[in-house]
């Protein structure tokens, strides 16, 4: 392999980009976007729930639970008269949760007897209902020290949440969405970069050159690498500054596994337009096997341990899994080389992968 030559293919890609403004905004506009649009849209923390109330008590213990409730910051409740009135309001979707105080619920009120309410929540929205159920734990604890002062359970749980906690959604998702971002974008560039020469007639002038398929992937690769990397230095910025994301780990390890992470979706997205010789018919593969596995099979969203075993094990073919990884332990956790060593050599596996893929099947499709 020639250097000469990967530079003089990475100097003609570099030309086409500049000639792109569609590329240009793409690379540098769309990471700002995403980053903005995804970190503040995105809420894993439920406030201002709305809660139906329906109080047959009327008393001041009564009052106190339904300020206990408000005053926690994540209910805002409303009265309603009755009963079916609770049920009405939950069918509707005018609440998530409806709060249900029987008549003789300050009668009951003594320590070590049962004074039951009842908590209807709206079940058609899972994660909601998840939460909702979490925040009652917190809700039960604070009413018995509300009435029983001294009063103490017999067993006394204390809960610290470590390196995020306040369980600040965005601590999460921010880090997970950079994974997200670069996936997307590098897949997106260079699906188009094979394909577009095959359907401008000007493949063969490249094939005529004394340049090998391995030249030409690395030299459509580099140009792409470096746009990508100052993509990653945006998100980075915005993770400290707009979104307050702490960073505890080694910043030159971060970058060298962004480095790998963006190379193999690079190689990827190559691989893509490779097989497929047509622009449109790439960016259609692009989105399919750039997006939805990078969102939701990726543990951006929902944890890989918990999916079923078929799906457990084919995350590990998603460079995009790795990178989560190392980035949240990176983030979060201030982790070591050593630490995140599995993640890193699986990255680097699936990059040799990509990278041998593109080569082959270019040799093979496009060389006589």
């Amino acid at each position: 392999m020639k250097l000469r030559a990967v530079m003089a293919i990475a100097q003609k890609e570099v030309f086409h980009i500049v000639r792109d403004p569609f590329t240009l905004a793409l690379a540098l506009g769309m990471p700002v976007i995403m980053v903005l649009f995804f970190g503040f849209a995105i809420e894993f923390n439920m406030e201002r729930i709305s809660l139906a109330v329906h109080d047959s008590s009327k008393t001041q213990n009564s009052w106190l639970l339904q300020r206990i409730f408000t005053s926690s910051g994540y209910f805002r409740s409303h009265a309603v008269f009755s009963p079916a009135e609770a049920q009405q309001a939950l069918d509707e979707g005018r609440a998530h949760a409806a709060l249900l105080i029987p008549p003789g619920y300050a009668r009951d009120l003594k320590p070590f007897q049962e004074s039951a309410v009842q908590i209807l929540v709206d079940g058609a929205d899972n994660s909601s209902a998840g939460s909702i159920l979490g925040y009652l734990g917190g809700i039960q604890k604070s009413a018995n020290r509300a009435e029983f002062g001294a009063f103490r359970e017999p067993i006394e749980l204390k809960t610290r949440f470590l390196f995020n906690p306040e369980l600040n959604s965005r601590w999460f998702v921010v880090p997970g969405l950079a994974a997200a971002i670069i996936a997307i974008l590098s897949i997106l560039l260079t699906a188009l970069t094979v394909a577009r020469e095959w359907e401008n007639g000007s493949m063969e002038l490249l094939l005529s050159t004394p340049v090998s398929p391995v030249e030409i992937i690395l030299g459509k690769l580099l140009p792409y690498s470096l746009m990508g990397l100052v993509a990653v230095l945006f998100v980075f910025l915005m993770s400290q500054v707009v979104f307050s994301v702490p960073f505890r780990g080694n910043f030159l390890l971060y970058l060298l596994a962004c480095l790998i992470f963006l190379s193999t979706y690079l190689a990827q997205g190559l691989l893509i337009s490779v097989i497929t010789r047509k622009q449109q018919m790439s960016m259609q593969f692009a989105m399919l096997s750039g997006l939805l596995p990078t969102i939701l099979l990726s543990g951006f969203i929902f944890p890989v341990e918990h999916m079923p075993k078929f799906f457990f094990y084919f995350t590990m073919l998603l460079p995009a899994r790795w990178f989560i990884e190392i980035s949240r332990a990176l983030f979060l956790q201030g982790a070591g080389f050593f630490s995140i060593l599995p993640s890193f050599l699986a990255l680097c596996g699936l990059f040799v992968l990509m990278i041998t893929l593109a080569t082959k099947k270019f040799k093979r499709d496009v060389e006589p």
